[in-house]
């Protein structure tokens, strides 16, 4: 999970993408803004070219070749589907000449072709206003339609293409730097777990042959037995968490297990030693009852590791003189549930989303990893799903384990 940092520069990050990407959406929609206001300036140029021709002095027109150099000047510079109408929004022939930058109609017939065209001016005017031709700005004589040029078309596309590309960039950065990360944290883990079985099997094997001598010694004190048995039962809690740590980064072996025989041979464990490690003074009920079949695949070893951590979280979670961990197993068709409710102090909701984030602790001593490695437990290694199902600030805590079948 994310640290508070590491999720401030993700938010950071995406603000700036996002700015980038609106920043270049606006700028485009400027680029295709202006375009457009030139290609209507050049269709209303060339509708007040022919209204200028329409409005001469039939005397002033007599050599039409004097004005031909504006169409020509104008026309040149259309790069824009245009089709000229009539007063009545239908085609001129020759269609040929009164359309400009349009594929002609591949059919001869003449009905058909004005049909075509009469299409196309209904697709023009739906992207722009026709633009008049009148005489003495009463008599209409024709319409200018027109769409948009083949550039604008594409600076239309050009920003979704660019945002397109580059969130497919991010996202797979986003991806791969994510399972880089991953694989790095998964690499610590790893080489801290196996540090720490080879690091505690020297003094095991010390500590093993000093029982051996105190047992031949205890001989002449048979009171001193009954601890030494004690002494040999956490001895192979040592090396059984030792073992533990040494099958962090491989991949276990899972067996078919009955999950209640299992927390409760947890619980068993912690009841014997609860008056003297965890609630001195205290009074702590342990209890847990099932429902239906709550066979598994786990890993044992593994999964009484998660169990105890969240023995150990609910027991520092409780600060009155009473209080119960009480676990409840529910076995479905495909799914067995895990409920492990405490009456402790409950979970403030501003943490409750980094509970699980290797390091985060509430406490004044520990090293915020028990929840976090029992996540990586029951979700790598399983599977399944660990979550915290319900939690109230002086209530108390339930977390939920999920298995497959």
């Amino acid at each position: 999970m994310a640290s508070p940092r590491s999720t401030n520069i993700k938010l950071t990050l995406v603000v700036i993408a996002t700015a980038i990407v609106l920043g270049t959406l606006w700028y485009s929609k400027l680029l295709v803004d202006e375009l457009l206001q030139k290609e209507r300036d050049v269709a209303a140029l060339y509708a007040k070219s022919l209204e200028y021709v329409a409005n001469l002095p039939d005397d002033t027109f007599s050599n039409p070749s004097d004005y031909s150099f504006i169409f020509n000047e104008v026309i040149r510079s259309i790069d824009f589907p245009m089709i000229l109408t009539d007063s009545l929004n239908r085609p001129l022939p020759p269609f040929a000449q009164s359309a400009r930058n349009i594929e002609p109609s591949p059919d001869p017939d003449s009905a058909a072709q004005a049909a075509y065209y009469a299409s196309i001016v209904a697709e023009l005017d739906r992207l722009n206003t026709p633009v008049r031709v009148a005489l003495q700005d009463t008599i209409v004589l024709n319409y200018v339609h027109y769409g948009e040029s083949p550039i604008i078309t594409r600076l239309r596309w050009l920003p979704l293409i660019e945002v397109a590309v580059a969130g497919l960039f991010i996202l797979m950065g986003y991806v791969g730097f994510s399972h880089i990360k991953r694989h790095e944290q998964g690499n610590i883990w790893v080489g801290m777990a196996r540090e720490t079985a080879h690091q505690l099997g020297t003094p095991l094997s010390s500590i093993m042959g000093w029982i051996e001598m105190m047992r031949k010694t205890a001989r002449e004190h048979p009171e001193q037995l009954s601890f030494l048995s004690e002494m040999e039962k956490d001895l192979d809690r040592l090396q059984k968490i030792t073992e533990r740590f040494s099958k962090i980064g491989s991949k276990p072996l899972l067996a078919e297990e009955n999950l209640e025989a299992v927390v409760r041979s947890v619980l068993e464990y912690y009841e014997r030693r609860l008056p003297s490690r965890f609630a001195r003074g205290r009074r702590i009920e342990l209890t847990v009852d099932a429902e239906g079949d709550t066979t598994a695949r786990i890993n044992r070893e593994l999964f009484e590791w998660v169990i105890e951590n969240l023995v150990k979280n609910a027991l520092e979670a409780i600060e009155d003189s009473e209080g119960v961990i009480a676990f409840h197993l529910r076995g479905g068709p495909d799914i067995v549930t895990i409920d492990a409710a405490d009456t402790g102090k409950g979970i403030d909701p501003k943490n409750r989303k980094d509970i699980f984030r290797p390091g985060f602790s509430t406490k004044r001593r520990g090293w915020g990893l028990g929840l976090s490695l029992s996540q990586r437990i029951v979700e790598t290694y399983h599977k399944g799903r660990l979550t915290v199902r319900e939690s109230r600030v002086g209530k108390g805590t339930i977390f939920r384990i999920r298995l497959p079948r």
